[in-house]
């Protein structure tokens, strides 16, 4: 089941909310959640449930121990542990089959080569389940005595499937202790709607436009028509995953919770350091701490745990050397970054920087799309062969022309001015510096008819399109 889906919203959502609050009893709306967050899960492949209440065990009992051995041996084994037993099963589920294909590649052999679906999911709760682990290794959140409190943090429906990453110590409070807050309740609702109508009316058309591009053989494409085409992929990407975070972060505040932005219009950009500031926030911030800093962070070879960081969150993105190939992309271009920072503080000019930050973008996104690495590389090739080849075609004029509206809409909704203009307007759906809860004095009367407005929206455009794709879930 996916957020935006009519089943979704007009049968799950309101079905669990009511039974959510049909009861003030805090027991009550954790168990009603709970069962609702493992319904939604079980909705396509029932038998990763079970996957599922075996990763949340492991890292109950191991959080429990990495706190109240705190300090010895048995602390650090327990960490250990659920590293080799959380990393082993996304391994086995997730690269086995990399690994395998590689190994007879290369040496000549014969191996089976292991083929699992992949479950959905798997790389956002594994990461959660470990980062809570390590944080009560760490002093930095306090072990869940209550089993079915934590089976609900891991297992909580707005951000399972396809995050933002949540850290346990983000939202224990609310695990603990909620209560209903209309202003709240209301921002969370518009949330959903803005992010169910960027991923409906911009990621689904902005995708469908893109196919005849990137299916198309690279050697026959105009150099304009690849740049085209990457464009709508890098549109539809953005919207698809950013609009799948906001509509997770406004259902965590109709039940609420509490989580934090995920994306900060990441096309604004002027260096690929800050582009990744920007975009997957919670990814960022997990290998950061968890990864980056052990390492050695800036402290001492920074350019090499740069390397690392990038070539592993590569990986986590898909078992295929394109992903390893655009994570190590990304990783030199801000080493690169960095290196020159330490010669010079000059900075370029901001249109410079920008221009930089766009033709880096699109370049990572070809990379990102073609699983096969070797046409990945013949659509670059297509993209700068200036001279070479035909600069453009009348299908491409026709198709482009068609769609003006959208890449001019799209483009100006990638940037802060349409939030700056809700908020005018008195229907924004920002979150507050305090806990991230939205200012109650921020919306007016006219916030819930423009939320309507976007939903019905995306009811028409669902009930008549057939493209609606959601590209996280495979990651």
């Amino acid at each position: 089941m996916v957020f935006s889906s009519l089943t979704f919203i007009y049968l799950f959502l309101p079905a669990v909310l009511a039974l959510h609050y049909a009861s003030r009893s805090h027991a009550w709306r954790n168990g009603v959640l709970t069962a609702a967050s493992l319904f939604f899960y079980a909705w396509g492949e029932p038998v990763w449930v079970i996957l599922l209440l075996f990763s949340a065990a492991v890292d109950y009992f191991h959080g429990r121990l990495a706190e109240s051995a705190r300090g010895t041996w048995k602390a650090k084994a327990a960490v250990a542990s659920s590293l080799v037993l959380n990393l082993g099963l996304l391994g086995a589920f997730k690269y086995s089959g990399f690994v395998t294909g590689n190994l007879n590649a290369l040496l000549g052999l014969s191996l089976p080569v292991p083929e699992f679906n992949l479950p959905i999911g798997i790389s956002f709760y594994t990461f959660q389940t470990i980062s809570y682990t390590i944080d009560c290794y760490r002093g930095h959140a306090k072990a869940q005595k209550s089993f079915g409190k934590f089976l609900l943090y891991v297992s909580l429906f707005p951000q399972l499937v396809a995050g933002p990453i949540v850290r346990y110590v983000d939202i224990a409070r609310d695990v603990e202790s909620r209560r209903f807050d209309w202003d709240v309740f209301a921002s969370g609702a518009g949330r959903f709607a803005l992010g169910l109508a960027k991923k409906v009316a911009l990621a689904n058309a902005a995708g469908a436009a893109a196919v005849p591009f990137l299916d198309a053989d690279p050697a026959g494409l105009p150099v304009l028509g690849a740049w085209y085409g990457i464009m709508l992929f890098a549109f539809q990407i953005y919207f698809d995953f950013s609009g799948y975070s906001d509509m997770a972060i406004g259902l965590g505040r109709m039940f609420g919770f509490s989580f934090k932005e995920n994306f900060a219009h990441p096309y604004v950009s002027r260096s690929a350091t800050e582009f990744w500031r920007r975009w997957h926030m919670s990814l960022g911030s997990f290998f950061r701490d968890y990864l980056y800093i052990p390492l050695g962070g800036n402290r001492r070879r920074a350019i090499f745990n740069i390397i690392v960081v990038w070539a592993l969150t590569g990986l986590w993105h898909g078992a295929s050397w394109n992903f390893v190939v655009w994570g190590l992309y990304w990783g030199a271009l801000i080493a690169m970054e960095k290196a020159v920072s330490r010669v010079t503080r000059l900075k370029a000019p901001a249109p410079l920087g920008h221009a930089y930050l766009l033709v880096a973008a699109l370049v990572g996104w070809v990379l990102f799309h073609h699983v096969d690495l070797g046409r990945g590389l013949s659509y670059l090739s297509a993209m700068f062969a200036f001279g070479t080849r035909p600069l453009s075609s009348p299908a491409l004029e026709l198709a482009a022309t068609g769609k003006l509206f959208l890449v001019a809409f799209a483009a100006l909704a990638s940037t802060p001015l349409p939030a700056r203009l809700l908020e005018r307007l008195g229907v924004s759906t920002e979150a507050s510096p305090s806990r991230g809860r939205p200012d109650k004095a921020g919306r007016s009367v006219l916030a819930p008819v423009f939320d309507i407005g976007l939903v019905l929206l995306s009811t028409a455009l669902l009930a008549g399109q057939s493209y609606n794709p959601f590209l996280y879930f495979r990651f």
